[in-house]
């Protein structure tokens, strides 16, 4: 049917998930989310170095032009929408190249929104291996945590944990984009986007970690309202995601990108499943 309000879609989605995602910060422990981080943080750079690198590669195998193969290998690797959003300036991405990359990234987000779930029931994973696949094979954290939430409450929280400290690679690498460009004579200065709301979701934890409420309103706590806010939140985000995908959008896209896509999502999917399975 389409959607009247497409023009105020992202900025509506994009802040209503940062809102969200601090919320579910009151329902996580502290100790809880370093020991997640801690685990997957070997694993997180492995991934993202395998991406990127297969992406390249990818991209100049299949043709495709430089800008939107880093495009959709950065959204890849670290973090989807928000990624391509940080790197597309620096590298000068012009409207095709961003609505491919984001076209791409966004109708393989809708799939594993989906069928990762099941894929984990079926695999027999615990929580935690859940919570990491996904927080490793899922581009955008919209749909990490749909999919994480569909499986448990503790997968939704390692899978928060893991993808948001994911998230916080965009710095380091719009830093070493913006150095490579710059060695390339770009004269142009550019900004670089920080996911600040990453680190007001890591004082929300501390909060709910040193400063404990134990009053309860009709059976919960303030922080446990916030936390079932942040909840519903997510599920208006999602909704909202969804209300920008179209069979336009498909068709814009074009097939080239999408393999790339799609390769470098099961290269990291399956690799990822493996070392989970086997490790973990």
């Amino acid at each position: 049917m389409g959607n009247p309000f497409i023009k105020y879609n992202k900025k509506a989605t994009t802040l209503l998930l940062q809102v969200s995602i601090v919320c579910l910060g009151f329902n996580i422990n502290l100790q809880h989310a370093l020991e997640a981080g801690e685990k997957g943080f070997i694993f997180t750079v492995s991934t993202i170095a395998v991406t990127l690198i297969c992406g390249y590669f990818i991209g100049k195998r299949l043709n495709i032009d430089k800008i939107t193969s880093f495009l959709i290998s950065s959204g890849t690797a670290i973090c989807g929408g928000s990624a391509i959003a940080a790197v597309a300036p620096i590298v000068k991405a012009n409207e095709q190249q961003m609505s491919m990359a984001l076209g791409t990234i966004f109708i393989l987000n809708s799939i594993a929104l989906f069928i990762f779930p099941s894929l984990g029931h079926m695999l027999g994973f615990t929580d935690e291996q859940f919570g990491t696949w996904c927080a490793i094979a899922i581009h955008d954290t919209s749909s990490v945590v749909g999919a994480a939430k569909q499986y448990s409450p503790n997968a939704l929280q390692i899978a928060t944990t893991i993808k948001l400290e994911r998230a916080l690679w965009i710095i380091p690498i719009s830093l070493v984009t913006a150095y490579y460009q710059k060695k390339k004579n770009v004269e142009s200065q550019v900004k670089i986007k920080i996911p600040y709301f990453i680190f007001i979701f890591i004082v929300a934890i501390i909060i709910n970690t040193y400063l404990p409420i134990n009053y309860s309103v009709y059976g919960s706590t303030p922080y446990q309202y916030i936390y079932m806010f942040g909840k519903k939140g997510l599920v208006v985000t999602l909704f909202l995601i969804g209300s920008g995908l179209s069979l336009k959008t498909i068709r814009s896209v074009g097939w080239r990108p999408v393999l790339q896509g799609v390769l470098l999502w099961l290269i990291i999917s399956v690799s990822s499943l493996i070392v989970i399975k086997n490790c973990l």
